[in-house]
């Protein structure tokens, strides 16, 4: 019968992570869990989705007549679920914040209520994004072949829950939600971005969509779309400088085909179309058209596209 080393492996490991929690000045006696649970919240996002398309993500077995009682249920659960998240997530900052425990369970009440609320509106934009991927591919037969099957579809259903628990403040969350999406489909999405209605990422592995990107209304991108930062600045020390805008604004209707990589705080102007693998680092005009031999021959140096 094969042995093993357990005790010495056990111990070993101990005297790691000892090692880390004191580099990292955390606190090493006796408690529950610090942070926030990826399971926890995986589970919390699967019955949201459920809650928001009941009868097409819901229960296998769910019948219209009992749709309300289920949303009701599984809402409530997963709301209670979630607070428990969002008290990690504040008990975490805490240190930095000052709060009290008083303090951190007003502030995740609040802020759970406050996303729950928001779940009628950000069902609203998800059917404006499953709308638009509808009416953009003409192989989609239906919108509901669109919600069940496109991972575009599913990885805005994550960036929308994802961004709202960023805007309250909650990025760790936020940004675990963008990253379970991420982990499925490839279409990585920073939950901090700003994105409009009827957003349409076709195919959809290998977009980015960094941080501080401004998205309009009606845009549509094609896979392996990056929309980057140009650089990162740094402080006196040397310490990247965080928070800075740096990415791209795309304006309403604006069309990225497959492999353009945008960089930078550029702006892309309502209309425009950016052809594939292009490279683009300057200003594009409203309704402007940037071909691949185009972006090579510089022809946008000076910010002036032609149309």
């Amino acid at each position: 019968m094969a042995t093993f080393d357990i005790p010495n492996i056990v111990q070993s490991l101990h005297e790691a992570r000892l090692s880390w929690r004191q580099a990292q000045r955390r606190a090493s006696e006796p408690g529950g869990r610090e942070f926030p649970s990826r399971d926890a919240l995986s589970d919390v996002i699967e019955s949201l989705k459920g809650v928001l398309f009941p009868m097409r993500l819901g229960p296998p077995d769910l019948r219209q007549e009992s749709e309300d009682f289920h949303v009701a249920h599984a809402l409530d659960a997963a709301l209670h679920s979630l607070l428990k998240q969002v008290r990690l997530e504040l008990k975490y900052n805490a240190a930095l914040t000052g709060a009290t425990d008083r303090d951190i369970d007003h502030d995740a009440l609040a802020a759970t209520r406050t996303f729950a609320a928001a779940l009628p509106a950000i069902r609203t934009l998800l059917d404006s994004d499953v709308l638009a991927a509808y009416q953009g591919d003409p192989a989609a037969r239906s919108v509901d072949e669109v919600l069940l099957c496109y991972p575009g579809v599913l990885a805005m259903i994550h960036y929308r829950l994802g961004h709202q628990l960023y805007v309250l403040g909650l990025p760790l969350l936020a940004r675990i939600v963008a990253e379970l999406a991420h982990g499925a489909t490839g279409i990585d999405i920073h939950p901090g971005a700003t994105i409009g209605a009827g957003f349409f990422i076709d195919h959809g592995t290998g977009v980015v969509i960094g941080e501080t990107a401004v998205i309009g209304e009606r845009v549509r991108v094609y896979q392996a779309v990056t929309l980057g930062a140009k650089r990162f600045p740094t402080d006196a020390e040397g310490n990247l400088q965080k928070g800075l805008p740096r990415h791209p604004v795309v304006e309403d209707d604006v069309v990225i085909y497959a492999g353009a990589t945008i960089l930078g705080r550029i702006t892309l102007g309502k209309g425009a179309v950016i052809g594939g693998n292009v490279w683009l680092t300057h200003d594009v005009p409203p309704g402007g058209r940037i071909a691949q031999a185009e972006s090579r021959e510089g022809a946008f140096a000076n910010g002036i596209a032609s149309t």
